[in-house]
């Protein structure tokens, strides 16, 4: 679950990091209006949960109303990683001297949390990771103690941050940590982090991914996610009991069984492709499941084929076969070419039963090369 920009700005704002006056909207009128309250220049934000927003023109510095209303104009509707802009944050711009980047998330190989700062923000931290790992300073740390506070000054300072505002850094990179910890967080991310010409240390952006299986412990947090999935592929995969996770690729994806997806998953990127989601609909595939999960998919605008790769186990291949025929018939035409790989008990006769619609295929990896075939542009 990753919080909108303004919900984790008052996260963090409520533990002491300074972030700039700012407030949503949701219409161009309301932008307007706060843009006016607060003083031009100001920044006009998409509220997305997904990064890459300015490189999408998601983010603008707008000086007058006719500029903000223009802007305004272009982001509200418009796309971002499969989402549509329904609210703006609208907020004083901030005039950075620096720009830095904070961060603490989970290192799987260490088994332990890892806290991170770079001189180097306002980019993708992973692009900086892969070209100038010397700009990253790291410290693992033992979550039976916490972040020690010499561990937030050695990762600052192996950062290259320079020393006048390197004691403040360190003190929001502890208080970053702290809500790591206390939320449930997977990844906490201030990028940028803008130092002033002033020597203000302000969190000019904010990211809080937390862990789904933990917002029972987070209430208040949990009621932002509902808002946050209204209308959303994601509340209507939920509404019907699917497990289901959106990605950024072409291939839609359908899987009785969690491994069984992700080894999909897996193979699509191993063959040159790239996986639209993870839909697991569990043990049974009967023709209900198979249509909320076909629907799901199908209204996924990224999505140019769907593969479905259903193993019959306690539920025999022709009868997954009569589920996916029946789960088909409401479609005139099929939004979308569908691959079938059907094996496991009563197989054979589960793909001869298969509507003519649909291109079925023996084998996982045959399945795979031709979805990846289709999504892009192969022969049909």
């Amino acid at each position: 679950m990753r919080l909108h920009e303004y919900r984790a700005k008052e996260v963090f704002a409520a533990a002491g990091i300074e972030t700039p006056v700012s407030k949503p909207a949701t219409d161009q009128s309301a932008a307007l209006t706060v843009a006016r309250e607060l003083g031009y220049p100001v920044a006009i934000k998409a509220q997305v949960p997904v990064g890459g927003r300015g490189k999408q023109g998601g983010i603008e510095i707008v000086a007058t109303d006719a500029e903000l209303r223009a802007t305004a104009e272009s982001i509200f509707g418009m796309e971002i990683g499969g989402y549509q802009v329904e609210t703006v944050l609208i907020e004083d711009a901030v005039e950075a001297a620096q720009e830095l980047y904070l961060g603490v998330t989970m290192d799987r190989g260490e088994k332990q949390p890892v806290v991170m700062a770079s001189g180097s923000g306002g980019v993708d931290i992973e692009t900086v990771a892969q070209e100038t790992p010397e700009a990253i300073g790291s410290e693992h740390v033992d979550p039976a103690f916490g972040l020690h506070p010499y561990q937030a000054r050695n990762a600052v300072y192996r950062a290259g941050i320079d020393r006048s505002v390197a004691g403040d850094v360190a003190r929001v990179l502890e208080t970053l940590y702290a809500i790591w910890e206390r939320r449930d967080a997977t990844d906490a991310e201030i990028n940028p982090l803008m130092v002033t010409a002033d020597g203000d240390v302000i969190a000019a952006d904010a990211v809080l991914n937390l862990d789904d299986d933990a917002l029972f412990r987070q209430p208040e947090l949990a009621d932002f996610d509902a808002e946050r999935r209204e209308g959303t592929l994601e509340t209507r995969a939920a509404d019907a009991d699917l497990e289901y996770v959106r990605l950024d690729g072409s291939v839609g994806v359908v899987g009785n069984g969690a491994g069984l997806v992700m080894t999909t998953l897996d193979l699509i990127d191993h063959f040159g492709g790239s996986p639209a989601n993870f839909l697991d609909i569990g043990g049974g595939a009967d023709a209900d499941r198979v249509a909320a999960a076909l629907d799901v998919v199908f209204d996924d605008p990224n999505v140019s084929v769907v593969l479905l790769n259903i193993f019959g186990g306690i539920t025999r291949g022709d009868e997954v076969a009569s589920g996916i025929n029946q789960a088909l018939e409401q479609y005139e035409t099929l939004p979308d070419p569908v691959v079938v790989r059907l094996a496991g008990t009563k197989a054979e006769a589960g793909r001869n039963a298969l509507t003519d619609a649909v291109e079925t295929v023996e084998t996982l990896e045959g399945a795979v090369k031709r979805a990846v075939e289709l999504s892009q542009g192969g022969a049909q």
